[in-house]
């Protein structure tokens, strides 16, 4: 095994930056580059991520008396279809997904990238860590 490829993501839920898709997908190409020994090949690859961010989703939480939150979640899914070209049996389909909690003062946008980053660096690791495993 040799090569891989990241597909580009899609973006399959509303009210996100629109580029966090493509922001996913080179945060685990990233990954991938820098803690393997694979190359990228976007033909013949041996390894190929697809798949799409699903969620982004902000709620509160830590309720307070009179119903005020001290702090509010983003949460982010991405579904990830993984195909190992040289046996079938590593391949899956899952969803994975990671939060991060921040004031309720805070003005999501001004955070947002950071969050992201956070979420998606937990992500990425756990997907990395299922498929390369059996290393």
């Amino acid at each position: 095994m040799n090569t891989f490829y990241v597909e580009p993501f899609e973006l399959t839920t509303t009210n996100t930056e629109p580029t966090i898709a493509t922001i996913f997908s080179e945060t685990l190409s990233d990954k991938i580059l820098t803690e393997s020994k694979l190359r990228k090949a976007e033909i013949d690859s041996d390894y190929i991520f697809s798949g799409a961010v699903t969620r982004y989703q902000v709620t509160a939480v830590a309720p307070q008396p009179g119903e005020v939150s001290a702090f509010n979640r983003l949460e982010i899914g991405v579904k990830i279809v993984f195909e190992n070209t040289k046996d079938e049996e590593q391949n899956f389909d899952q969803t994975f997904s990671f939060f991060n909690d921040f004031p309720s003062d805070a003005n999501i946008i001004n955070i947002q990238e950071e969050l992201i980053n956070n979420i998606f660096d937990q992500i990425v690791e756990d997907v990395f860590n299922k498929a390369f495993t059996n290393w």
